[in-house]
């Protein structure tokens, strides 16, 4: 899948073979704040077990998104970014909108996702707060790359 959005020739793909990812891995090893440190091959084996967005301005990559999904019933946003210098012209709701137009996730009962700073955006997408926050529960590890 590939759409062109109309904001000044904005573009997203799903096509792996578009996604620079090198730019993927230096922008999440070094400036995310989820996952530092992160190698080459976790970030190699994440996109190649996950449905990703890469947003592009001409031939270069500004933004990314990663879904995980059994594509019937659930999906988990993560690994969401807009390069810093291209932030504040819209790109990370285009890249939403491309990304919750995509027809494997429709009809999901469950779409989630971790945030720390931008619950105005997702919240545009019908994001809120857990109904049932006693009923979630994880297993998490921060620093991990970073050992």
């Amino acid at each position: 899948m590939s759409v062109t959005l109309g904001m000044d020739g904005f573009r997203v793909t799903t096509q792996v073979n578009e996604l620079d990812i090198e730019l993927v891995h230096r922008f999440l090893s070094s400036q995310s704040s989820w996952a530092k440190g992160i190698s080459r091959d976790l970030v190699d084996r994440s996109i190649a077990n996950s449905l990703c967005f890469g947003g592009f301005l001409g031939k270069e990559q500004v933004a990314f998104a990663r879904v995980i999904s059994d594509y019937a019933t659930f999906a988990n946003l993560v690994d969401v970014f807009v390069l810093p210098e291209c932030r504040g012209q819209g790109l990370g709701k285009a890249l939403m909108t491309a990304v919750f137009a995509h027809p494997d996730l429709q009809g999901l009962r469950r779409f989630t996702l971790a945030t720390g700073d931008a619950h105005g955006l997702y919240a545009q997408f019908g994001f809120t707060a857990p109904l049932y926050p006693q009923s979630l529960m994880e297993r998490y590890f921060p620093g991990l790359y970073a050992a």
